[in-house]
C-alpha cells in the first residue's frame, strides 16, 4: 500500500477519537443517483450555492436573522479578575464551547497544564505588565490553536515542548539566535566593566589561542543553554510562551522589529523573575505596556517620515538614507555595542540598569538618541557596483582579455606592423588590474553606504589595503612578466578569485569567520541553508555550462567579428576635412570616435549573451526536471486519467489505519463525485456532462448494488477523447486535466484530518471590489461599447449557458414565470422569456434572481467575492476528508444530517481560518458595508479585521483599534455594527508605509494554526486542489516530530512554500495572454529550478508560510514606505538570508487575476520597476550580492535584479547601437568607401567593409535577444500542452503584436527603474483590475506614456531615418519595428483605435486637450501635463491656497542635486555633444573650390537657440499687452455646475491661443530656414535637425535644472500670466520672483507645446492610414481580443442625433487633420521632390 509506514521510521502519536464499528455497508448511496435520475431533481439536490443564499423568502438586503451559534473563538473561563474587558464576560456555556474546540488539550490526553491553568498564566502576566485584555484573550485563543494543532499529531507534553523550541529555546528559534548574538549570554555583570559592547575594541586583536578559547567559550553556553530548557519544567515553558506572544500581540509596527522585540521580551522576562514582580500583588493599570514600551519605540518609527502640519500627519521630504527605518532600528540590537547605546532622558545607560530593573525604565529611554543609521540606502546607482561587483568583474575583465588579445594592431607601437608576445600579454594582464580596480571603486564605494563602525570599518580596510596591493602588481605587467612570469597567471587568478570569492569574504571571512563580532552579521544575514549535495551539483553544473557556452559564444562571435574593424579604425584618420573653429583637429578623429561607441556596445552585447544564455539553459534543466518529476506530457507515462481513481487513493487520502472492508472505490468515488458536483454547481458543466462523469449505483444479480465507475476513466486512452465529457478548451477541461497529471508527481504523504495542522488563509482588501453590482453589469460604462454582462457572455459562454438552464429551472421549479417547462419542446417555448434569460440571466428582477446574476459575474470577474468563494473550498474540503476517511463519525450520528453537519463544521472550523483584513471596513460605504455583510452571510466563517477609529473628546489623536468580527458576530443595538470578538488598541495609526504590509501586520494577530497562506484579493480557488492540502502542509516537513528532541539539533526549517498560480484572466486576448505567459515562465518554469538550486524567494500570492517561523522574523512583509514597495520579495531574502529553505510545488495551484487594459499592466509594471529600482537601494541586496557564493550569487542575481538590468542594458544596447550606425553612416555617406578584396590596401579611399559587417552580427545579436523571450514560454507550453498549441499560441502571439508589446514594455521597465534610482517617488499604483473594454482617448495615453517612451522613440525614429539614408541595409528594419513600437504601442492595444468616427472625435478632444487650461483650470489639459512631468525636478512648495487645482498633485520633494547634475545636465549635455560632432564632421569636408566651409557648430548653436529667443520675445511682448490691458477685460469664472453652459472664451484664452500659434510658426520657420540652408540635402538636414533636437533639450533640462524654483501646486501662475491679473491670488511675497520664473517656464513650455503638436500630429498621420482599411473594426477586435467576429463586441448604439453629430465632427476635424498633412507635405516633400530642378544660388546658405 502506498501509505504502509517503514519500521525504521518513528511512528507519530496522532490524536483520533474514539473509534466506532462502522456498518458492513457503508456509504453505498452517497453522491449517488440512479442513471435514469430526472435533471430537474437533479438540479433541485446540487445547484449552485449561490441560489441557497438568495432564494429565501427571508432575504434581506441588509439585517438578515441568525440561527444560535456557539461563538468560536469564545473566551475561556477566568477569575473574578477578567471582568471589565472590552467584550462580554465569560459563561459557562462559551467556556465550555472553548474547551470543545481545543479537542487535542483535554483532560483525557494527559496534557501537561490544563486550558484554566494557561488562562490563568496569561491573566497573571496581564495583571503584571498591564496588557489590554483583548489582547490577552486573543492571545490565549492563538495559543490554544497552536497546542491544539500540534497536540493533534504528536502528544500534548511534545506540542508544548516543541512550540517553546520554536519561539525560544530551540536551535532554530531567533530568540535563541538573537541571544548568543548579541552576546547577552555574556551580560552576568552590570555597566561597562564586564558588558561585550564596551570591551569589544580591546579585544580585537586577541591571540590566536584566546580566539579559540572565545569560541570553546561560546560552545560551552549553548551547551549551558540546552540543558537550562530541557529542565524548564511545563509552567515556565507556557509562562514564557505566553509573554513572548503577548509582547508580540500588541507590539504593531514593532513586529518589524523582531530582534527589538527580542530584547522587550528579554527585559520583561528578566523583570518577571526578580522578586519585585513576584511581590507586587495589585494589577498594574491596563494598556500600561502600550503606552510605555511599545508607543514610544511607535512614535520614533512614525516621526521619522512624518511630521505634524496643521493638526495633521504630512510626509516629510526626507529619502531613505535619511529616515532611521525599522532595520535600523532593528540591528541596533544586533550587537552589543548596539545595545549599549540606549540611552535614557538622564544621560544614564540602560545597561547599566540591573537586568531585572530594565524593563521599568522603558518609558525613560530616549529612543531618539539611541538608534542610527546602519546602513545608506543612497539613491545612486553605484549600488550596482558593489551589491554586484562580480557581475562587473567577470565580464569587463575577460571581455578586456579577449579583445585586447585580439587586437594588438591598438597598442603596436607605430614604427611596426605587429605587437610581439611581451607586450600582447603585458596588455592582456591589464585585465587584472581593471578586475582590482572594479573592486577598489566597489570598496570605496561601499565606505558611502556603511557606517563606521568596527564591525565593518576594519573588514573594508583591510580589504582596500589587500586591493591596493593586488592593484600594485596586476598594474605593472610588463616587468612582472619579464622577470617572473610569462603567462600573465597573476591577472587571470586575480579576475577569477574577485569574480567567484564574495566581497564579504575576502581578506577576512565575515560570513564563516570563528570571530563572535561576525556572529550576529552571520546570523541575521549569511545564514544561508545548505542544499542537498544533487541540489547543488545541479547548480554548479548550470552554471558551469552557462559560463563557457557564454565564453566560448562571445568569443567567436562577438570578439573575433569585432576584431578587424578595430584594426582599420583604430589608426584612420581623415584627409581633407577642416571646421573654421577646430580646424582638423576634431574632424578627423571621427573613426576613432565610432570605435569607441562600437567597443561600448560590444560590451553591453558581452553583458547581454549572459542572460540569454542563462534562459536558455534554465528553460532546459527546469523541461528536464519536469521530465523527471512527471509533469511533461512527453513523459511515458500509461494514462492518466485512466490512473486517476488509484493515484487519488494513494496519494490524497489518509488511508493507512482504516478497515480493509471500505473499497478504494466506495472512498475515491466520494471525492471524484464533490469534484464533478462542485464545477456542475460553478456552472462549469451541464447536466449532460455531469451524468458520463459520476460515479453511479448499479444493480447486480450476484452482489446486488455496486458502484459503476465512469466512461471517463474506463474509456480514455488519450487526451483527445476528453472532448466527449466536458467541452473542449473549457474551464472543466483543463481543471481535470491538470488535477489528473499533478497526481502523476512525487506528493507527501497525508495524515488524518484530525491530525493535520491548522492553517489559515489572509486576504489583505483596500478597496478592491467586494461583488458587483446590478448597474456595473448591465450598464456599459464611458468610452466603451459594451456592458460587462455581454463581454462575460462572449469570454464565457458555456458557463453562461449552464447558468441560464439552472436558473430556468428554479423559475420553473418556483412558478416565478408562467409558461412550459424548459425540457418540454422548443417549439412550446416562450421566446419572449428565453431572450429574457439569455440576455440577462432573468425575467423578473426580483431579488433573488438579480443576486444570482451578480454572483455569476462576481464570480467571473476579478472581485473579494470570488476570491472568498474560492478559498472556502478549503472549508469543505476538510469536511468531505473527514467525513470519506473516518466513516465511523457518519455511523456516530446514524440519520441525524444536522449533527453530522455540524461535526464536521467543527472539524473544518478548527482546521481551518479565514482572515480578511479590510483596512477599510469602519469607513466603508453603504454599498460597501452591504456587499461585505453579504460576503458574511454566505460565509459566516470569514474573519474580517479592520481598523476601528475611537475620536478622542480632548482633540488630541484619535485612538486606533484593530478589532475582528465574523458572521456570527452579534448586532450591537445601538449603533446596528457587529460586536468585534477582539478590539485591540493600536499605538496609533498603523498604516505608515504603502499600505499592504501594515495591513497585513494589523491583522497577523488574528491569524491561527502553524501556517499561512497569503492571498490576494483577486484570486481562486478549487475544490480539487484545496483536497491537496494536507499533502501542501507536508512539504514544511513537520509531520513526523513526534519523537524529536525540541531542544537538539534540527534541519533548517521550511520558511516558505511556493506554488502555481494559474492566470484565469488569460482568456481575454492577446495582453492576458502575455500577462499569463509571463506567469506561466516566471511563476512556474522558473521556479521549478530556481527552488531546487536555492535561488527562490517570496513573491507573496499564493505561498504557503511557515507562521512561526516568519512572525518571529519581522512577518510576512516589510514595510519601510517607498524602500518595501515590493514587499513581499523583502520577506523572503529574510527569510532566505535567516536559514529558511524555500520550497516550490507543482502538483498545486491557485487561480490569479491579472491587470488586462494597456494601461493597467504598464502601470503594473511600471511599479514592478520602481519596486526593482528600491531593491538595488536595499541592505538586503547588499548582504546577498557580497556573501552568497558564487553560482548561488549567479542564479539570485539572473533570476532578480539581473532580469531588470538586462531590460535596460537591452533598451541601452538599442540606443547605442543607433548610435554607432548613426556615426558609421557618416563616415559612409562623407568619406569615399570602397569595397572588395583590394579594398584594404588602397590609399585614395577608406575601406569599411568589416564595419558593415559587424552591423549585421550586432542586429542579429539584439534580435536574438529579443526572440529569446519567447522561447521559455514555447518549451513550457511544448512541455505541459502538446506542439500543437504551443506552435498556435505562439502564433496568435506573435499575429497579435506582442512582440510591439514586449519592446514597449521593456521601455517601460527600463524607464521605472532608472528614474526611481535617480529620483524616487516609488509608490503603491492602484492598476485597476477591471475589463478593458473602453477605448482611451489619444491625449491620455500620449501623456501618460510620453515621458518614458515615445520622446525617447521619436528620437531614435529621427536616428534611424539618418541611418537608413546613409547605410541602406535591410537589417535596419528590424530597427524599425522596434523604435516605432515605443511610439505607437498604446494606441495598437487601445480598442476600437480605428474606428474612423471614433478617431477623428478623439482628435477634437486632443485639440482641445492641447489648447485648455490656461484661462479656466481643468483637470486635463497639456499645461497640467507639463506641469506634473516638471515637478519630478523642482518638486512642489508646501504653501497651499485650497484651490481645486492642487488635488491632482501630491507631495514631491525637489530633486537631489547629485542625480540632477549627472541625470538632466551632465547627460543631456554629453549627448547633445555627440549629435553636434556627427553633424560638424559632415559638414567638415572642404568645398569643391577647396574653400573651408561655414561653421556648423554656430549653425546649429544659432538654428537652436533662436527659436527659443523667438519665444522668449513673443512672450515679453504678450506679457506687456496681457499685465496692461488684462485687468479691463473680465475674468473666467468657474463652473459651478457641470451641466452649466461652458463659459465663453475670455482674454487670457486669445492671448494664449495667439502666442502659441506664434510659437508655432516660429519653430517650423526657423526649421525651413535651416531646410534652406542645407539646400534641401535629405541626410545632412536629417542630422542637423537631431542635433538642433539634442541641443534644444539640453538647454531646458539645463534651465530648469539650475533656474526654476518649486512649482505650487496650484495652478495659479499659469492664469495671472496669459490674464494679466496677479493681485488677489494669495502669492505673497513670491508676488516678485513668480513674473520672471514663469517667463522662463513659458519659455521652455511654448517650444515644448510646439514640438508636441508637432509629434503627435506625424503619430496622427501614422496611425489615421490603418483607419482607411475596410473592415479593420473587426480585424482589430481579432487582434486584440481573439474574438472570432461572430462574437465580437457590438457598436455602440447611439440616438439619431448623436451619430449625425459624431460623423459632423468626423468630417470636418478629418479635413483639419488632412490640410495639416498638406502643409507638412509642401514644407517637407515638395522641396526634396523639386530639388533636382530647382538651381538655387543661395549665398546665406554657403557662409552661414
Amino acid at each position: 500500500m502506498a501509505h504502509s509506514r517503514q519500521p525504521s521510521m518513528p511512528e507519530p502519536t496522532y490524536y483520533s477519537p474514539t473509534a466506532y464499528e462502522p456498518p458492513q455497508q457503508y456509504y453505498e448511496s452517497n453522491y449517488d443517483y440512479d442513471q435514469e435520475t430526472d435533471h430537474k431533481d437533479f438540479a433541485a439536490r446540487h445547484r449552485d450555492s449561490s441560489y441557497s443564499l438568495a432564494s429565501g423568502d427571508d432575504y434581506q438586503p441588509v439585517e438578515p436573522q441568525y440561527d444560535e451559534y456557539e461563538p468560536e473563538s469564545a473566551e475561556p473561563s477566568r477569575p473574578p479578575s477578567a471582568a471589565g474587558t472590552n467584550t462580554p464576560p465569560v459563561t459557562e456555556h462559551t467556556a465550555a464551547a472553548s474547551r470543545h474546540q481545543y479537542s487535542a488539550w483535554t483532560e483525557e490526553r494527559d496534557i501537561p497544564l490544563s486550558q484554566e491553568e494557561i488562562a490563568d498564566i496569561f491573566l497573571d502576566l496581564t495583571q503584571k505588565f498591564g496588557f489590554q485584555r483583548d489582547s490577552e484573550r486573543n492571545m490565549y485563543d492563538f495559543t490554544m490553536h497552536q497546542l491544539d494543532s500540534r497536540a493533534s499529531r504528536m502528544a500534548p507534553n511534545q506540542a508544548l515542548m516543541t512550540l517553546h523550541a520554536d519561539y525560544i529555546g530551540g536551535e532554530n528559534a531567533n530568540y535563541r539566535k538573537w541571544y548568543f548574538a548579541a552576546q547577552l549570554d555574556l551580560d552576568d555583570a552590570v555597566g561597562h566593566v564586564q558588558h561585550p559592547g564596551t570591551q569589544r575594541i580591546a579585544s580585537v586583536r586577541r591571540p590566536q589561542s584566546k580566539k579559540a578559547g572565545t569560541v570553546r567559550q561560546l560552545e560551552l553556553a549553548k551547551e549551558r543553554w540546552k540543558q537550562a530548557m530541557e529542565q524548564m519544567d511545563p509552567y515556565d515553558r507556557m509562562r514564557q510562551i505566553a509573554l513572548f506572544l503577548l509582547c508580540w500581540g500588541e507590539a504593531a509596527q514593532v513586529r518589524f522589529t523582531p530582534e527589538c522585540l527580542c530584547f522587550v521580551f528579554k527585559c520583561a522576562d528578566d523583570y518577571y523573575r526578580s522578586p519585585e514582580c513576584q511581590r507586587r500583588t495589585e494589577p498594574v493599570p491596563t494598556g500600561l505596556f502600550l503606552r510605555n514600551v511599545i508607543k514610544p519605540l511607535y512614535r520614533f518609527i512614525r516621526d521619522q517620515g512624518y511630521e505634524i502640519v496643521e493638526g495633521k500627519f504630512m510626509r516629510q521630504e526626507k529619502d531613505h538614507q535619511d529616515i532611521i527605518g525599522y532595520d535600523d532600528v532593528n540591528q541596533l540590537f544586533w550587537y552589543p555595542e548596539g545595545i549599549s547605546r540606549i540611552v535614557m532622558y538622564d544621560g544614564k545607560r540602560l545597561i547599566d540598569v540591573p537586568v531585572a530593573e530594565r524593563f521599568l525604565k522603558f518609558d525613560k529611554v530616549d529612543w531618539s538618541n539611541t538608534f542610527y543609521k546602519t546602513y545608506f540606502e543612497r539613491r545612486s546607482a553605484v549600488h550596482m557596483l558593489v551589491n554586484f561587483n562580480r557581475i562587473w568583474v567577470i565580464h569587463i575583465a575577460v571581455y578586456w582579455f579577449y579583445v585586447t588579445w585580439n587586437s594588438p594592431t591598438v597598442y603596436r607601437p607605430k614604427d611596426k606592423d605587429d605587437a610581439n608576445i611581451a607586450m600582447r600579454l603585458s596588455a592582456t594582464a591589464l585585465g587584472g588590474a581593471v578586475a582590482t580596480t572594479i573592486m577598489i571603486l566597489a570598496t570605496l564605494a561601499e565606505f558611502a553606504y556603511i557606517p563606521a563602525t568596527w564591525v565593518n570599518a576594519s573588514h573594508l580596510l583591510r580589504r582596500l589595503v589587500f586591493l591596493v596591493a593586488i592593484l600594485a602588481i596586476t598594474a605593472c605587467p610588463t616587468i612582472f612578466i619579464a622577470a617572473v612570469d610569462q603567462t600573465s597567471s597573476v591577472a587571470v587568478i586575480a579576475t577569477i578569485m574577485f569574480g567567484i570569492i564574495p566581497s564579504g569574504r575576502m581578506f577576512g571571512d565575515r560570513v564563516a569567520g570563528k570571530s563572535r563580532k561576525y556572529l550576529a552579521s552571520q546570523t541575521f544575514t549569511a545564514s544561508y541553508p545548505d542544499l542537498p549535495r544533487s541540489a547543488r551539483a545541479a547548480s554548479l553544473v548550470m552554471w558551469t555550462i552557462i559560463l563557457t557556452c557564454k565564453l566560448v559564444e562571445s568569443y567567436f562571435f562577438l570578439v573575433l567579428p569585432f576584431t578587424e574593424p578595430i584594426t582599420i579604425l583604430v589608426h584612420q584618420r581623415v584627409a581633407e576635412c577642416d571646421d573654421r573653429i577646430f580646424s582638423s583637429g576634431l574632424c578627423k578623429y571621427q573613426p576613432l570616435f565610432t570605435l569607441i561607441i562600437m567597443y561600448i556596445m560590444d560590451l553591453s552585447l558581452f553583458f547581454l549573451d549572459t542572460f540569454l544564455w542563462f534562459v536558455i539553459w534554465n528553460t532546459a534543466f527546469s523541461l528536464g526536471r519536469s521530465f523527471a518529476l512527471g509533469l511533461s506530457i512527453w513523459t511515458p507515462w500509461k494514462d492518466i486519467f485512466t490512473c486517476l481513481p488509484k493515484r487519488i487513493f494513494n496519494k490524497l487520502l489518509a488511508t493507512g489505519d482504516m478497515d480493509a472492508r471500505y473499497r478504494p472505490k466506495v472512498l475515491v468515488s466520494q471525492v471524484w463525485n464533490a469534484i464533478i458536483i462542485s464545477m456542475y454547481r460553478e456552472h462549469l458543466l451541464s447536466i449532460k456532462h455531469v451524468q458520463s462523469l459520476l460515479y453511479h449505483q448499479a444493480g447486480d444479480a450476484k452482489s446486488g448494488r455496486t458502484l459503476r465507475s465512469p466512461a471517463f476513466f474506463t474509456s480514455q486512452h488519450d487526451r483527445g477523447s476528453s472532448l466527449e465529457f466536458f467541452p473542449p478548451e473549457s474551464e472543466a477541461d483543463r481543471r481535470l486535466s491538470f488535477f489528473s497529471q499533478s497526481l502523476t508527481t512525487a506528493l507527501p504523504k497525508p495524515i488524518p484530518v484530525d491530525a493535520m495542522p491548522t492553517f489559515t488563509v489572509m486576504v489583505p482588501h483596500y478597496s478592491e471590489k467586494i461583488l458587483l453590482n446590478l448597474r456595473e453589469i448591465i450598464r456599459e460604462e464611458d468610452r466603451s461599447r459594451v456592458t460587462l454582462l455581454e463581454y462575460l457572455k462572449q469570454l464565457s459562454p458555456i458557463e453562461w449557458d449552464n447558468f441560464v438552464t439552472d436558473t430556468k429551472i428554479l423559475a420553473n421549479e418556483g412558478d416565478v414565470f408562467s409558461g412550459p417547462s424548459p425540457f418540454d419542446n422548443d417549439d412550446q417555448v416562450n421566446k419572449n422569456d428565453e431572450i429574457a434569460f439569455y440576455s440577462i440571466g432573468f425575467k423578473t428582477a426580483s431579488p433573488e434572481y438579480t443576486l444570482r446574476l451578480r454572483i455569476w459575474a462576481s464570480l467571473r470577474a476579478q472581485t473579494l467575492y470570488r476570491t472568498v468563494s474560492g478559498m472556502m473550498n478549503y472549508s469543505k474540503a476538510i469536511k468531505l476528508l473527514y467525513r470519506v476517511e473516518n466513516p465511523e463519525v457518519v455511523q456516530l450520528f446514524g440519520g441525524n444530517s444536522d449533527k453530522l453537519e455540524r461535526e464536521l463544521e467543527r472539524m473544518a472550523r478548527r482546521k481551518y481560518k479565514f482572515v480578511v483584513s479590510m483596512q477599510r471596513y469602519s469607513k466603508f460605504s453603504p454599498e460597501e458595508l452591504e456587499n461585505a455583510e453579504f460576503l458574511l452571510r454566505a460565509y459566516p466563517d470569514v474573519n474580517i479585521a479592520y481598523l476601528d477609529e475611537e475620536p478622542s473628546e480632548d482633540g488630541t489623536e484619535a485612538r486606533i483599534f484593530s478589532a475582528l468580527i465574523d458572521g456570527h458576530s452579534e448586532f450591537l443595538p445601538n449603533t446596528g455594527k457587529r460586536q468585534p470578538k477582539f478590539r485591540i488598541e493600536l499605538p496609533g495609526n498603523p498604516i505608515l508605509g504603502d499600505g499592504k504590509s501594515d495591513n497585513q501586520n494589523h491583522a497577523i494577530i488574528f491569524y491561527r494554526g502553524e501556517y499561512l497562506q497569503v492571498i490576494d484579493a483577486n484570486q481562486d480557488n478549487y475544490l480539487e486542489e484545496c483536497i491537496k492540502i494536507r499533502n501542501v502542509l507536508g512539504e514544511f516537513e513537520e509531520y513526523d516530530l513526534a519523537n524529536v528532541d525540541p531542544y537538539g539539533p534540527r534541519p533548517a526549517p521550511v520558511a516558505i512554500v511556493g506554488a502555481r498560480e494559474y492566470i484565469f484572466s488569460e482568456n481575454i486576448g492577446i495582453l492576458g495572454d502575455v500577462a499569463a505567459g509571463k506567469e506561466q515562465t516566471f511563476g512556474t518554469m522558473m521556479h521549478r529550478i530556481l527552488a531546487w538550486i536555492g535561488g527562490r524567494l517570496h513573491y507573496g500570492h499564493p505561498d504557503f508560510l511557515h507562521g512561526l517561523f516568519m512572525t518571529t522574523r519581522g512577518g510576512v512583509s516589510k514595510a519601510q514606505k517607498g524602500l518595501h514597495l515590493n514587499e513581499d520579495i523583502f520577506a523572503g531574502m529574510t527569510a532566505f538570508g535567516r536559514g529558511g529553505r524555500i520550497k516550490h510545488m507543482e502538483y498545486y495551484q491557485c487561480g490569479k487575476g491579472r491587470d488586462l487594459g494597456f494601461g493597467t499592466i504598464l502601470n503594473f509594471q511600471t511599479k514592478l520597476g520602481n519596486g526593482m529600482g528600491e531593491q538595488m537601494l536595499s541592505r538586503e541586496y547588499y548582504y546577498m550580492g557580497t556573501q552568497l557564493p558564487i553560482d548561488r550569487f549567479l542564479t539570485f542575481y539572473y533570476a532578480h535584479p539581473g532580469f531588470h538590468v538586462n531590460n535596460m542594458l537591452i533598451m541601452l544596447s538599442v540606443q547605442i547601437f543607433i548610435l554607432s550606425m548613426l556615426y558609421i553612416g557618416t563616415l559612409n555617406s562623407t568619406l569615399e568607401v570602397c569595397s572588395g578584396t583590394g579594398g584594404q590596401n588602397r590609399k585614395d579611399c577608406y575601406f569599411l567593409d568589416p564595419v558593415f559587417t559587424w552591423v549585421e552580427h550586432c542586429i542579429i545579436s539584439i534580435f536574438l535577444v529579443f526572440f529569446i523571450a519567447f522561447l521559455p514560454l514555447y518549451l513550457t507550453e511544448l512541455c505541459e500542452s502538446g506542439a500543437i498549441k504551443a506552435f498556435l499560441r505562439l502564433l496568435k502571439q506573435l499575429g497579435s503584436f506582442s512582440y510591439v508589446f514586449e519592446v514597449f514594455s521593456t521601455q517601460i521597465y527600463s524607464h521605472s527603474i532608472m528614474n526611481n534610482m535617480a529620483f524616487g517617488g516609488a509608490r503603491y499604483i492602484a492598476t485597476g483590475r477591471g475589463f478593458a473594454t473602453a477605448r482611451l482617448p489619444f491625449s491620455i495615453l500620449f501623456s501618460r506614456f510620453a515621458g518614458p517612451s515615445i520622446y525617447l522613440g521619436v528620437r531614435l525614429l529621427l536616428m534611424l531615418l539618418y541611418v537608413t539614408i546613409t547605410l541602406r541595409n535591410g537589417w535596419i528594419t528590424y530597427f524599425w519595428v522596434s523604435v516605432l513600437a515605443m511610439c505607437i504601442a498604446p494606441f495598437v492595444f487601445n480598442p476600437n483605435q480605428f474606428s474612423f468616427i471614433d478617431f477623428m472625435v478623439d482628435y477634437r478632444e486632443h485639440l482641445r486637450w492641447m489648447s485648455r487650461g490656461n484661462s479656466l483650470y481643468h483637470k486635463n489639459s497639456w499645461i497640467g501635463y507639463c506641469r506634473l512631468s516638471r515637478t519630478n525636478i523642482t518638486g512642489y512648495k508646501k504653501k497651499k491656497l485650497g484651490h481645486p487645482s492642487e488635488k491632482l498633485s501630491s507631495d514631491v520633494p525637489r530633486a537631489r542635486w547629485r542625480a540632477v547634475i549627472f541625470t538632466e545636465m551632465l547627460m543631456p549635455v554629453f549627448q547633445a555633444t555627440l549629435m553636434v560632432i556627427a553633424y560638424m564632421f559632415v559638414k567638415s569636408r572642404k568645398n569643391a573650390d577647396g574653400s573651408t566651409p561655414p561653421s556648423p557648430l554656430v549653425r546649429i548653436l544659432i538654428i537652436s537657440l533662436c527659436p527659443i529667443g523667438w519665444n522668449a520675445a513673443v512672450l515679453l511682448t504678450f506679457f506687456i499687452v496681457s499685465i496692461t490691458m488684462g485687468p479691463w477685460f473680465p475674468q473666467p469664472v468657474e463652473r459651478a455646475n457641470p451641466k452649466d453652459p461652458k463659459p465663453k472664451p475670455t482674454f487670457g484664452s486669445y492671448i494664449a491661443t495667439a502666442v502659441h500659434v506664434l510659437g508655432l510658426i516660429g519653430a517650423v520657420g526657423f526649421f525651413e530656414f535651416f531646410w534652406l540652408l542645407e539646400l534641401w540635402d535629405v541626410s545632412h538636414a536629417v542630422l542637423g535637425l537631431i542635433a538642433i533636437i539634442f541641443v534644444q533639450r539640453a538647454v531646458f533640462k539645463v534651465a530648469t535644472s539650475l533656474l526654476l524654483s518649486r512649482e505650487f501646486k496650484h495652478d495659479e501662475t499659469n492664469r495671472a500670466w496669459w490674464t494679466g491679473v496677479w493681485y488677489g491670488r494669495k502669492f505673497g511675497w513670491h508676488i516678485i520672483s513668480q513674473p520672471i520664473r514663469e517667463w522662463i517656464v513659458k519659455t521652455s513650455e511654448l517650444s515644448l507645446w510646439s514640438s508636441d503638436f508637432l509629434i503627435t500630429h506625424l503619430l496622427l498621420f501614422f496611425l489615421a492610414l490603418p483607419t482607411l482599411i475596410p473592415w479593420i473594426d473587426t480585424i482589430h477586435p481579432i487582434l486584440l481580443f481573439w474574438l472570432r467576429p461572430s462574437k465580437q463586441i457590438r457598436p455602440y448604439v447611439y440616438s439619431i442625433r448623436q451619430a449625425q453629430l459624431r460623423r459632423k465632427i468626423a468630417i470636418q476635424y478629418s479635413l483639419i487633420l488632412t490640410a495639416i498633412f498638406a502643409v507638412f507635405a509642401i514644407l517637407i516633400i515638395i522641396p526634396i521632390a523639386l530639388r533636382s530642378h530647382i538651381d538655387l544660388r543661395c549665398s546665406i546658405c554657403t557662409n552661414f
